[in-house]
């Protein structure tokens, strides 16, 4: 196949970039580099069947793919907060440039869609039949419902155009190529333990998330865009059913690096989610998926990613 990756150049994108070219397919990586960075591609720009190309999904793009992962979105509150025009703008406006692209193309397009479109759930843990609890005004929603607007752009343009879609809602991930700032709970924790400081915990440490390694979210992705199925249209969970609160967190963070790590305590941020697991059946039943990598051994190659990354 030849595969387009918007948003090639970031921390999920990257490692797309990778598998799809270890599986034999031709790869276009398209990046505006907002919070993408060339050097998660760079050892890729000397192949022949790799090929990068800076621009911003809010504007139209002509090529010719057989398949689209279109993962374009800052991910993280630090980022899609910064800019929450330009955040819903890349969600709705990009998700419309790439649906017409798949519409023109006749080409299989894959939403990486978000555990945010739940909100602070009701329903615990989240399968994907549940609607969410979302506020429509809070200073999230520039990311949840621009992404909750791209599920139904994608629901209509199957509907209405007969488009191939598939929807990944993608559970908190971590990993290698996560950006320094980034602004998720991971990588901050590393990187204020391996500088000495007090770890930034928000509340009381009792919320909970629930940990993907990279790998695991990457082969499901890809094992959904590849899924057959007459239910292919309906969207999938990808994420680590480990739930852990983020005081779990920092001790296992802290038996990894031998040492007890201190706590900095501050207010919860705004419509924060209190708990997160999700509930993976489908992709069970429909993918043969489920993570392998344990949080421990995650964590581990994380450090080493940032101890370089920050030396």
């Amino acid at each position: 196949m030849r595969v387009l990756v918007t948003g090639g150049a970031g921390f999920l994108g990257s490692h797309l970039c990778d598998r799809l070219l270890e599986d034999g397919h031709e790869v276009i990586a398209l990046d505006n580099l907002f919070t993408g960075a060339k050097r998660n591609i760079r050892h890729l720009f000397d192949r022949e069947d790799f090929e990068f190309l800076r621009h911003d999904v809010v504007n139209p793009v002509l090529l010719e793919v057989d398949w689209i992962f279109n993962l374009a979105c800052p991910a993280s509150p630090v980022h899609y907060q910064y800019n929450p025009v330009k955040t819903i703008k890349t969600s709705v406006l990009g998700m419309l440039n790439m649906l017409g692209l798949a519409k023109r193309l006749k080409a299989r397009i894959l939403q990486a869609s978000t555990s945010e479109v739940y909100g602070d759930p009701q329903e615990h843990p989240q399968s994907e039949t549940y609607w969410g609890h979302v506020n429509p005004i809070g200073p999230r929603s520039c990311y949840d419902e621009g992404k909750r607007v791209a599920e139904s752009l994608m629901m209509d343009y199957h509907r209405q155009n007969k488009v191939d879609i598939r929807i990944a809602r993608i559970f908190n991930t971590y990993g290698p190529r996560m950006a320094v700032g980034d602004g998720r709970v991971a990588s901050n924790f590393i990187v204020q333990a391996l500088a000495g400081e007090k770890l930034t915990v928000y509340g009381d440490g009792t919320q909970t998330r629930s940990f993907c390694y990279v790998s695991d979210l990457i082969d499901g992705l890809v094992r959904l865009m590849a899924y057959e199925g007459d239910d292919a249209c309906e969207p999938i969970n990808l994420g680590n059913t480990d739930e852990r609160s983020m005081n779990d967190l920092v001790g296992s963070l802290g038996k990894i690096l031998g040492r007890k790590l201190d706590r900095d305590f501050g207010p919860l941020p705004a419509n924060d989610p209190v708990r997160r697991r999700p509930d993976i059946s489908r992709a069970r039943e429909r993918l043969g998926w489920e993570p392998t990598v344990t949080l421990s051994e995650g964590l581990k190659k994380t450090v080493e990613y940032f101890r370089d990354a920050t030396a």
